[in-house]
């Protein structure tokens, strides 16, 4: 098994980076501290581009040619999704309530968008209109997901205070789930995201955001 010291660690262009996307060669990060989302030059670490976001981002993944970004609103911490654009921004038009009104990480394979729900441990298949398709219960609790080689899917497991945390595979394909474990990662991780070479994880804590080999 790997370990946490081969993480290669980049300072965040903003304080408690937190969630994390990949898309045109670019990450995308949003701050729990401003509000906003910005795009990152991975090889130059310079923001190609940055957007206010409409409430706290919680969850973001690239979906066809735009974003999805799960946003919390007001005292309640109610949870929706909107259109990202890039270059655009946020379509305010789009604003969809997520099923019970609450989510966090987001997914996507090209086609499908997954949401999580980490107080329900579970993961919802979304439909296009954001009802749900199906669920998948979560074997642990679950600090990010994400697609990764070969099209499989891979999530960050943790015990049940949410440290602990480990990083690997999960065939969400069986009704019974098993989590193959590949390497640890530190508490502080916090959403996954594969460039296609490369993993991504927001360290949230030390606002720091980290690079580790696929397997």
């Amino acid at each position: 098994m790997q370990t946490t010291e081969e993480l290669k660690r980049r300072p965040s262009p903003a304080t408690r980076p937190h969630p994390l996307a990949y898309r045109d060669g670019a990450l995308w990060m949003g701050s729990w501290d401003t509000d906003r989302v910005y795009a990152i030059d991975p090889q130059t670490w310079s923001v190609r581009y940055e957007v206010e976001a409409p409430g706290k981002p919680y969850g973001i993944t690239a979906y066809g040619s735009e974003l999805r970004v799960v946003i919390s609103h007001g005292e309640d911490d109610d949870r929706y999704l909107y259109r990202l654009v890039p270059g655009s921004g946020f379509d305010l038009s789009s604003k969809t309530p997520c099923p019970d009104l609450t989510g966090s990480y987001l997914a996507s394979d090209g086609e499908t968008i997954y949401l999580g729900q980490m107080t329900l441990r579970r993961i919802l298949v979304l439909k296009p209109d954001a009802t749900i398709e199906r669920e998948i219960a979560l074997p642990a609790r679950c600090a990010g997901f994400g697609f990764g080689p070969g099209g499989g899917f891979y999530m960050i497991s943790g015990d049940a205070e949410l440290e602990q945390l480990r990083f690997g595979k999960l065939d969400i394909s069986r009704s019974a789930l098993r989590f193959e474990e590949i390497r640890p990662l530190p508490d502080e991780a916090r959403s996954l995201v594969h460039d296609g070479s490369v993993w991504w994880t927001c360290l949230r804590d030390t606002n720091e955001i980290a690079s580790f080999p696929a397997r």
